[in-house]
């Protein structure tokens, strides 16, 4: 069963990641993963920039590397780009030097593609070993997240998605939405009405 909100006591035990922002300001802080996938990621900054709105994408390095106009899409509408590894690893499944050196080349292919030096840092599946992280947090802010679409399972509506996304939002929570192929279809219809939900509840978009 997926679980569309991160438990307190789960934060709690990993107070070195950050999953949430300050509770006192109206802000959401929404996330877009394993971009730029043409055809997903364009149609969100459109649906962004309609709104005025600012998001983060964490881009996996491969996908920099086909579609690098893209990611520099992303950065001259005014986003935030992160570190997403180059092939999407999963930290605790990965030997910790092959993980680092999948980390770098996502970081050279993003500062190839779009100029930016990365800051932030997010672990596929939000899966990454207390000995990585130890050792990225020197370089990299690693950005978890309080709540989760579920965009990307074929089990959940759009509906749906919407709904718990709606329901588990509230000051300072960062969202994950996806970017990639298994979303290309939901995103159409979750993403706008989600949007307007946070104009409606008066939330301003920032960056991380």
């Amino acid at each position: 069963m997926l679980i569309h909100y991160v438990p307190s006591f789960i934060q709690r035990f990993f107070p070195h990641y950050i999953w949430h922002k300050s509770r006192q300001e109206k802000e959401i802080y929404l996330t877009f993963d394993d971009g730029p996938v043409p055809g997903v990621t364009d149609y969100i900054l459109d649906e962004l920039e309609l709104r005025g709105m600012k998001a983060n994408f964490f881009m996996v390095g491969d996908n920099v590397r086909k579609h690098p106009a893209l990611a520099r899409e992303v950065v001259m509408r005014g986003h935030q780009v992160g570190n997403h590894t180059y092939h999407h690893l999963n930290g605790r499944r990965t030997a910790d030097t092959l993980y680092f050196e999948d980390i770098v080349n996502c970081a050279q292919e993003i500062q190839y593609a779009t100029g930016e030096e990365v800051k932030l840092f997010r672990p596929p599946y939000g899966q990454i070993k207390s000995s990585q992280g130890r050792i990225l947090r020197e370089d990299y802010s690693i950005i978890m997240w309080d709540v989760l679409s579920g965009d990307y399972s074929p089990a959940l509506s759009a509906d749906r998605c919407l709904k718990k996304t709606q329901q588990y939002s509230r000051k300072g929570s960062i969202i994950v939405f996806h970017d990639q192929q298994k979303t290309m279809k939901k995103i159409p219809q979750l993403l706008p009405c989600y949007l307007d939900f946070v104009l409606a509840q008066g939330y301003r978009t920032s960056l991380l």
